[in-house]
């Protein structure tokens, strides 16, 4: 694979050494094309051509299905991950003294909706980690009879450690309690088969890894389930003869298109579709080795240089992101620093975190490197590539 070649999909490249992809990501130059294609059909036309991006609405809508070995019919369009995750917790028939389970160390995103259900006597119980690490026997011992659902990240935002879904859904399936997987930091470069892995719901925004714009994300449920969920948010759009405006017959889609209430973002869904076909097309799993190999020379050449590397590199663990302990540096100042120098990395949780993604090079984690040591008084990085410089 000519990783070099695929730079020039990314105009971000010509100024940036772009290394953050868990927060939002650059589009890729097809999605940037996308819309201004929509937005000048939309200016020129108004909606003369509906149907055509109808027509392309659903052929994302199979892209994305194909993203996660899924029928296209279980999935829905949402405007980000919070809304997949809010479809869930407020649809369940919850009863009082039923419990959830979700990691201490989960973005907010992932905690809060399941708070939100205390008024209706449900419990959230958070899981810690051990060792920097979210064990599945640790699941384990926070179950129990009115265990109703476990909902994880595929990787945590924090430190980059990847959830063994396979083990859990397992568990999960044993217990009789649902599993609910947020998707966001690692969908796009993580290879992910829900007909494999035991997953009831997935959600995921587009704006990180997949390289779409901000407001265009994926819902999934497994469709024996969605008659057992509360239909939230209900429109017009969420009924079998939908596009019958005279006639009303509130019969709700037998699958996943009922919480698609209204109106969809048609430029971002058509944008991310974009940027679906360039990574299906490059392949998941060679995504997934190249962005690991990445990770894999960064940690190694930030251990050289006196840099701890917190998140666990365990090969069934590591992922894109990579969270560095600095010791006695500010980690805020390193980050404001590294973009005046046309690098861009972020912070979270008093650590520094990098996110590099398939196109980003060997080269560029050099400089970003030398970069850091100079910022903490070091005369020279001084790391020996191990692997081809593109």
């Amino acid at each position: 694979m000519d990783w070099t070649a695929l730079r020039s999909e990314f105009p971000v490249t010509r100024r940036w050494a772009f290394f953050d992809h868990a927060a939002v990501a650059p589009i890729s130059g097809r999605a940037q094309q996308a819309l201004v294609d929509w937005a000048a059909d939309m200016a020129e036309n108004g909606d003369v051509h509906e149907t055509q991006w109808v027509q392309r609405i659903e052929t994302v809508r199979r892209l994305a299905g194909q993203l996660l070995h899924a029928d296209a019919l279980d999935i829905a369009f949402i405007k980000n991950t919070s809304e997949g995750i809010g479809i869930v917790a407020e649809g369940l028939p919850w009863k009082p003294g039923d419990n959830i389970i979700t990691a201490a160390e989960e973005y907010p995103s992932n905690i809060y909706p399941w708070m939100n259900l205390a008024s209706r006597g449900v419990e959230v119980r958070l899981l810690a980690s051990r060792d920097r690490r979210l064990c599945v026997d640790a699941v384990r011992e926070l179950m129990d009879s009115r265990t109703r659902l476990v909902s994880l990240s595929l990787v945590e935002y924090a430190s980059g450690f990847r959830n063994d879904l396979d083990a859990i859904g397992t568990l999960c399936r044993e217990r009789s309690c649902y599993f609910f997987v947020d998707a966001i930091q690692g969908l796009g470069v993580l290879p992910l088969d829900v007909e494999r892995t035991p997953i009831d719901f997935l959600s995921a925004d587009g704006h990180k890894w997949l390289l779409g714009p901000e407001g265009a994300g994926i819902f999934y449920i497994r469709r024996d389930l969605v008659d057992q969920l509360h239909p939230v948010g209900v429109g017009w759009n969420s009924v079998v003869g939908c596009r019958d405006f005279s006639r009303l017959d509130f019969r709700l889609k037998p699958h996943a298109g009922r919480w698609e209430s209204g109106t969809l973002n048609v430029g971002g869904i058509t944008a991310l579709g974009a940027s679906l076909e360039l990574l299906l097309g490059l392949g998941i799993s060679a995504l997934a080795e190249r962005v690991l190999a990445l990770t894999d020379y960064l940690c190694a050449g930030a251990e050289r240089v006196g840099f701890e590397v917190y998140s666990s590199r365990r090969p069934e663990d590591k992922s894109g992101i990579v969270s560095l302990i600095v010791p006695d540096a500010d980690v805020r100042a390193l980050v404001r620093n590294c973009r005046q120098q046309g690098i861009v990395i972020n912070q979270r949780a008093g650590r520094i975190r990098i996110s590099p993604h398939a196109y980003n090079t060997v080269d560029e984690i050099d400089r970003l490197l030398e970069v850091l040591t100079v910022q903490l008084g070091s005369s020279s990085v001084g790391i020996a590539s191990k692997t081809p410089r593109t």
